[in-house]
């Protein structure tokens, strides 16, 4: 379905809902190691009032790094300069931004692993030593101008922290790596959302809202505004779990959390690579979706719940899946 799609794929939340963002770490729920280890970190650098030092953030989308970078910008007490790796294209780009910042200011970069590579390599100077060199010119009459900038932290995000050079992922002094949500945390996100957004939601309607989230962060809040919708339309004060239940048999989502997306994913390699190994370009091919989107949007989720198995030799679906899709085990090599 459409809407199904929609709903779990990585795009950013609308303007509602981004209302809702927690502005500081005592009011971000969950990634408690991660908190601890931030906190640390900004309050020696306030206490140095020194910079804080380059974070790279790695997890699938929708677990809260966009969130962690402007909270990091509010608990510093600095600006933040958003951007993404796929619109630097050029040195120039970068430069510009770069000898905009002021003295301990934000550079986020989203999707920090599909930058241009001759822009990654003027980040070196500039996350190591606060400088840059431009060439200007071209031939025998090129010559190049150092640039002196002002202390800043670079905070990078990256689903896929592989695809980073060594010498660029060398130069973060914290690397942060986000977990999957608890439904217990999923609930508490939600019923902190319905209150901003002004409806009410009883305990058991949120828990299984959470439940249905992937425990994801975004999709739970995506969510729960298709089920205010319905409450608003329905004229109902109040979400209950039976609401939540209508809403989700409409958007094809069971009670695993999966979508049609997902279950054609595991039935594709039941069925034509009778239960795998397969390769990501092959599956890509076979269930018309692009090798990012698998990897990236659903695989994380169908790795994380036990739906599906990475080999050497590729993908593999779990006895756990034949199981919930209603298939005899077929034999593979993760049955039971």
């Amino acid at each position: 379905m459409i809407i199904s799609e929609r709903i779990f794929d990585p795009e950013k939340l609308p303007n509602d809902v981004l209302t809702i963002r927690p502005q500081k770490l005592e009011e971000y729920i969950g990634q408690e190691n991660i908190k601890k280890r931030l906190k640390l970190a900004i309050n020696a650098s306030k206490i140095r009032k020194e910079a804080l030092d380059h974070v790279l953030l790695v997890g699938p989308p929708g677990l809260g790094k966009t969130t962690l970078a402007h909270i990091i910008s509010n608990e510093m007490g600095t600006n933040i300069h958003i951007t993404s790796g796929p619109i630097l294209e050029k040195q120039g780009d970068v430069a510009a931004i770069l000898s905009n910042l002021e003295y301990g200011d934000i550079l986020f970069i989203d999707e920090i692993h599909r930058m241009n590579k001759s822009v990654e390599e003027i980040l070196y100077t500039a996350m190591e030593d606060f400088q840059i060199d431009i060439l200007i010119g071209k031939g025998p009459s090129a010559r190049s101008i150092r640039i002196d900038l002002q202390p800043f932290t670079l905070v990078g995000a990256t689903t896929r922290s592989g695809l980073l050079s060594s010498p660029l992922r060398n130069r973060f002094g914290l690397i942060m790596e986000l977990d999957f949500y608890t439904v217990e945390e999923l609930s508490l996100i939600i019923k902190r959302a319905s209150t901003v957004l002004n409806v009410e939601i009883d305990e058991d309607a949120a828990q299984l809202l959470a439940k249905r989230s992937r425990g994801t962060p975004r999709i739970a809040l995506r969510l729960l505004r298709r089920v205010r919708d319905m409450s608003t339309v329905t004229e109902k004060k109040k979400i209950d779990v039976m609401m939540v239940e209508e809403i989700m048999e409409l958007l094809g989502i069971d009670n695993e959390g999966l979508d049609e997306v997902d279950r054609k994913i595991l039935t594709t390699i039941i069925e034509v690579y009778q239960g795998g190994p397969v390769g990501l370009k092959s599956l890509a091919a076979s269930v018309g979706l692009s090798e990012d989107s698998i990897s990236e949007v659903y695989e994380p989720y169908l790795l994380q719940s036990g739906f599906l198995a990475r080999t050497h030799r590729g993908r593999v679906v779990t006895s756990k899946a034949y199981k919930h899709l209603g298939y005899k085990n077929g034999g593979g090599l993760f049955d039971e």
